[in-house]
């Protein structure tokens, strides 16, 4: 691997891994670019997956330093995710790379409509007491979530995030902590699908996991909130350039 890739490749897991701590939607940047630079889509898809696996476990390490986390209800959330997400990864690494790549261009324009809408904007500081009925509505809902977290993975920080808006009040701090807590339990089991069907670059996905994992220390170090709008504007122009070239390429 040439070293101008290598350097793209780090920097890219370093904007991915801030971006998905501090909001969610880095996979619509690395996701693309690992199958720009050749990757099968499927290949790109289980690659990415320890990259992100590193990311969130080091953003769980730092959210609980600080005080931002709820081993129950992220519990709560985890294990129905974690069930969907093995039906997620068994559809990924058997679909087409044709058909992948349209769905990826879709789901990318389908993010950008949240990342618009910010969901996070309805958050506030207060809490509310769960109902049990609310649970099980909560439960149903991240299944879902890990189902499409098993399967293509990127833009799902935003899909919880406004599932989140939607189910409580938390804060947004509170709602990242169990955010990457939710990934990291779901990646790791969805990555064991794409590692038993060979679709993993290992050298590619460890030198992305330093850069992913370098992104989410500095994100969930500093506040949530910090430089949100020009996350927002890099992100919308990046899903609009990465969407069209996979449209493109899949025809």
């Amino acid at each position: 691997m040439s070293l101008i890739k290598s350097i793209v490749i780090l920097l890219a897991g370093i904007s991915a891994g801030f971006i998905n701590t501090m909001a969610g939607g880095g996979s619509l940047i690395t996701l693309p670019l690992l199958i720009f630079l050749g990757l099968p889509a499927a290949v790109a898809n289980g690659t990415n997956r320890l990259a992100l696996l590193v990311e969130n476990l080091t953003a769980v390490t730092n959210f609980k330093v600080k005080g931002y986390f709820d081993y129950q209800f992220g519990l709560l959330l985890a294990l129905p995710a974690v069930i969907g997400s093995l039906i997620g990864a068994q559809i990924a690494v058997s679909i087409s790379e044709q058909l992948f790549n349209q769905l990826l261009a879709v789901i990318m324009f389908f993010m950008l409509i949240l990342i618009l809408w910010n969901p996070a904007k309805k958050m506030k500081s207060s809490e509310i007491i769960f109902s049990r009925k609310r649970k099980l509505i909560s439960a149903l809902v991240f299944f879902l979530i890990g189902i499409y977290g098993g399967f293509m993975q990127a833009g799902v920080g935003i899909i919880i995030i406004a599932a989140l808006s939607l189910l409580t009040n938390f804060s947004l701090v509170k709602i990242n902590s169990l955010k990457v807590f939710v990934v990291a339990m779901y990646i790791f089991t969805s990555l064991s699908i794409f590692i038993f069907n060979s679709k993993v670059d290992w050298i590619i996905a460890i030198l992305l996991a330093l850069g992913n994992g370098t992104g989410s220390w500095l994100a969930s170090t500093l506040a949530v909130e910090k430089g949100e709008k020009l996350v927002k504007l890099i992100l919308t122009i990046t899903v609009f350039l990465m969407a069209g070239y996979l449209f493109y390429r899949s025809f």
